[in-house]
């Protein structure tokens, strides 16, 4: 069975975006970027949220000049070959390759993807991951912790669910970020 993986950028107050829905403070460096990428590269198929695939078809163009670095050009190669489900009830259709769009995947659609996947899943957006964590389907949580404090926001773990957590790895990295990966402990 695959493991589904649950990965956010967070400040370390623990919020994805700010209260006016910016990120800009999470951009990564190339040291966290690189990374990122060498993590990335077990995942066969991207489970998305509406407002994460609107951030993430990005790396759907071919355009390879809007890659920063040859370590952006790594992980648009790294996103273009895995498969991604768009989970949204107001898309009408989704417009890149290896993508399908589903009305709603519920718990139980997401539990037959990981039991038949070949590859590990990544489960992006905190709002579809958190219905993942209350169905407890979620197997390993990664957090990238900027060192800023944005004062609320859409949290990146659920406020409404217990999950029990055990570190596996952690690293720092020169600009302050700190990367954490838990298993999930199930009872």
């Amino acid at each position: 069975m695959a493991r589904l993986l649950y990965s956010a950028i967070a400040s370390l107050d623990g919020y994805t975006v700010d209260a006016s829905g910016s990120f800009a403070w999470a951009v990564p460096s190339e040291e966290v970027h690189a990374f990122v990428n060498d993590r990335e590269r077990t995942v066969g198929t991207y489970v998305y949220g509406r407002r994460m695939w609107e951030v993430m078809r990005y790396w759907a163009s071919d355009d390879n000049g809007s890659d920063r670095s040859s370590v952006s050009a790594d992980y648009r190669r790294i996103w273009q070959a895995a498969d991604k489900v768009v989970v949204s009830s107001t898309l009408t259709e989704v417009d890149s390759p290896r993508t399908e769009l589903v009305h709603d995947l519920g718990a139980a659609g997401l539990a037959q993807r990981k039991a038949t996947s070949p590859a590990d899943l990544g489960i992006g957006g905190p709002t579809l991951a958190a219905e993942a964590f209350r169905a407890g389907l979620v197997d390993e949580v990664s957090l990238y912790l900027h060192p800023v404090s944005v004062g609320g926001g859409t949290p990146a773990l659920p406020r409404d669910a217990t999950v029990a957590l055990r570190l596996a790895e952690q690293h720092t990295f020169g600009d302050g970020v700190v990367f954490l990966r838990y298993l999930v402990d199930r009872p």
